[in-house]
């Protein structure tokens, strides 16, 4: 689910402080870049952690509804709570599976990845 939300930058020192109101967090960078970055990041993590306990994502607000302070700056910050998901869920499982005997010492004189062509055909099957 890809949605965009609003950020307030203020720039402190050598550093830039995010906040992010629709999720009531902050973060910071060392740079416009690094917090844009950091945004995203506090973004995304927010949002799937909600999703896990049953809570809703909010809906971004309006980005002429937010009131800046002297020095502030506001801009949007686009996210993609599945594919942040999917990037933190990319941790090897270990699975057992059955072939036969032949099959087997086939594919190892031929020096078969057994995982990779594993994951290589379950990705074609499922069109991933």
């Amino acid at each position: 689910m890809k949605r965009v939300y609003p950020a307030i930058f203020t720039r402190c020192e050598n550093e830039y402080v995010v906040d992010i109101p629709d999720f009531d967090i902050a973060t910071e960078g060392k740079d416009l870049a690094d917090a844009i970055d950091m945004a995203r990041g506090a973004i995304n993590l927010m949002g799937i952690t909600w999703e896990d306990e049953g809570k809703s994502i909010p809906a971004p607000s309006d980005l002429c509804g937010i009131a800046l302070a002297d020095g502030q700056f506001c801009t949007l910050i686009d996210c993609d709570f599945v594919e942040y998901r999917k990037s933190l869920d990319n941790r090897a499982v270990k699975k057992n599976c059955t072939i036969p005997s032949w099959l087997n010492k086939k594919a190892e004189k031929a020096h078969i990845n057994f995982s990779a062509t594993l994951q290589e055909a379950l990705i074609q099957k499922l069109g991933d």
